[in-house]
């Protein structure tokens, strides 16, 4: 019988295989492209049309695609000039405070993205020389920040849950957790 910690940690591992299985792909199509295009450039003097674009279009997407892990794991880059003087019984409510401010950034970001992307599908923005509507990725793109946002609140809330004493071991906290 599956219980609800069970189902959720289901869900979880579904999420990021399948983000970090279409991120690894547009790496994979990223490397591909630029290849031929160096190939066709060099030996052939045809390069691939539109390279930049579909470059820049599969760049944004990678980035994207790989933030709701980064949160999740919170693999962010800091600077840790705090931690030696920092008292180690406080440590839960700073990861909570910097999960909860992280939450409201990408929350923000997430509805103004959106918002944008909306205005790129009412005013038919396409790439320049491909035409491909920018629309898509936008909305992607805020989609995956809302995602990230989400990750990171419950990323909080088990701080909390550690730092109140209502989950004992297997919390962020916990000795040998590597923030999985």
């Amino acid at each position: 019988m599956q219980t609800t910690t069970t189902s959720w940690s289901t869900i979880g591992q579904v999420l990021q295989r399948v983000l970090e299985g279409v991120a690894g792909a547009t790496l994979f199509a990223l490397m591909l492209l630029t290849t031929v295009d160096v190939c066709g450039r060099y030996f052939f003097n045809s390069p691939i049309t539109g390279t930049v674009e579909l470059t820049q279009l599969m760049l944004a997407a990678l980035v994207f695609l790989a933030l709701p892990m980064v949160c999740w794991r919170e693999e962010h880059i800091s600077v840790d000039l705090l931690d030696a003087v920092y008292p180690a019984r406080w440590v839960w409510l700073r990861q909570l405070l910097v999960n909860l401010i992280v939450t409201a950034a990408l929350w923000v970001m997430a509805g103004r993205v959106w918002v944008l992307g909306m205005r790129a599908f009412d005013w038919g923005d396409v790439t320049e020389f491909l035409r491909l509507p920018t629309g898509y990725l936008i909305c992607l793109m805020a989609i995956l920040l809302g995602i990230s946002a989400l990750l990171s609140l419950a990323r909080a809330v088990c701080y909390l849950l550690e730092g109140i004493g209502r989950v004992i071991q297997g919390g962020p906290l916990s000795p040998g957790r590597h923030n999985d």
